[in-house]
Order: C-alpha cells, then sequence, then structure tokens
C-alpha cells in the first residue's frame, strides 16, 4: 500500500514537471545519495512518518448491494498520513548547483500545489478506486523535531526540503455478509385471543 503510495507520486511528478529526464526516487537523503540505478538530477520523496489520522475516524459502515441481491456491509477505512521529506538534486555537470537545486525544488512545489487530492488517473494499486480522493498538501511543518538532527543523522549536509503531506485510506477489516434486504413487512391477523403478528420479508 505504501508502494502504491510511492508509484502515485511518482506519476505525477513524471506527467507533470515541466523539467525534463528528472529521476524520482524514494530514497534516503543521506550521503550515499544518489542510490545506484538513480541518475541525476533527481526529486528525493523521503516517507519519514506514517500515523493514523484519528480525528478522521469514522463508525460509519458501508453498505453494498450484491448482484444477487443480498448486502456486504464494510467497516469504515483507517485513515492514515503519509509524511515525506523532499529534496532537489542536480546533475553534478549543472553550471550553478545551487541555483539548479532551487529551480527543481520550485518545479516540483508547483506540481504538488496544483492538487489539494490527488487525481483518480495517478492513484496506482489499492489506492486507486478509494472513495475520498487522498487529501495531499505542503505543510509547513512536519513531524520532524529538528531538520539539524535529521541531516547530522543521514551524514550530509543540510538542503532545501519540502514537507509534504497525503492522507490514504487503508481497508483493514474483509465486508461481512448481511444478507437479504428488508423488502416490506407483513402483519398476520388470526382469529381467538392471539395478538397480531408481524413479519418482515
Amino acid at each position: 500500500m505504501l508502494h502504491d503510495l510511492d508509484a502515485t507520486l511518482a506519476a505525477v511528478l513524471r506527467d507533470e514537471l515541466t523539467v525534463q529526464n528528472v529521476a524520482v526516487s524514494f530514497a534516503a537523503p543521506d550521503d550515499q545519495f544518489p542510490p545506484s540505478g538513480v541518475r541525476l538530477p533527481a526529486i528525493s520523496f523521503f516517507l519519514y512518518d506514517v500515523r493514523e489520522d484519528k480525528g478522521l475516524r469514522s463508525a460509519q459502515w458501508e453498505l453494498d448491494k450484491q448482484s444477487d441481491g443480498t448486502f456486504q456491509r464494510t467497516p469504515p477505512s483507517v485513515r492514515v498520513t503519509c509524511s515525506y521529506l523532499i529534496t532537489a538534486w542536480p546533475s553534478p555537470s549543472a553550471p550553478d548547483p545551487s541555483q539548479d537545486e532551487h529551480r527543481l525544488l520550485g518545479e516540483a512545489l508547483k506540481v504538488l500545489l496544483r492538487h489539494r487530492t490527488i487525481p483518480e488517473s495517478y492513484l496506482r494499486g489499492e489506492l486507486s478506486g478509494q472513495q475520498v480522493p487522498p487529501p495531499a498538501r505542503v505543510t509547513a511543518e512536519g513531524h520532524l523535531q529538528s531538520l539539524g538532527e535529521l541531516w547530522q543523522a543521514m551524514g550530509g549536509k543540510p538542503k532545501a526540503t519540502l514537507n509534504y503531506a497525503v492522507t490514504i485510506s487503508v481497508n483493514v477489516s474483509e465486508p461481512v455478509a448481511a444478507g437479504p434486504a428488508v423488502t416490506k413487512t407483513v402483519t398476520r391477523i388470526t382469529q381467538g385471543t392471539s395478538p397480531a403478528v408481524t413479519s418482515q420479508e
């Protein structure tokens, strides 16, 4: 499911980024970047935090009618926010690497700000067909306590970064058969002292 989110974000960048021949990587932006197989220039999405958004919890089950007339009840999905740290990595042959880095990051920012939700056409794998389109946002600050500590742990030099968050729906339970629907109520009245009998069909 998380790899499907990676593939979704890569599809957005590759389709809409105006700069040509830019790789999209999900490797850590450490002192070993880029990994083998990734040629610069590149945009790196580093997934550093995954947590449930408890404010979006729901107790509402979904009821789906099947072709045989029966119904299935599906428990509500769990909403999970995935936070990325985005960095740009210019080509080593660029005349001014710093300017090229900022240009790449700026172009990526424009693409990401364009979509308040991820369009259905880009959703991959388990994310395809979600009832709630995944909201996405460039955040003022992420869940990182300190960027300085992050770069120290990575062993690399500090870089300009974007904090980006996407909230996806995660199905954690299988649908439950609910049987046929109640379509009418029948009341039978019998003679004698017996009370009326009401049944549902």
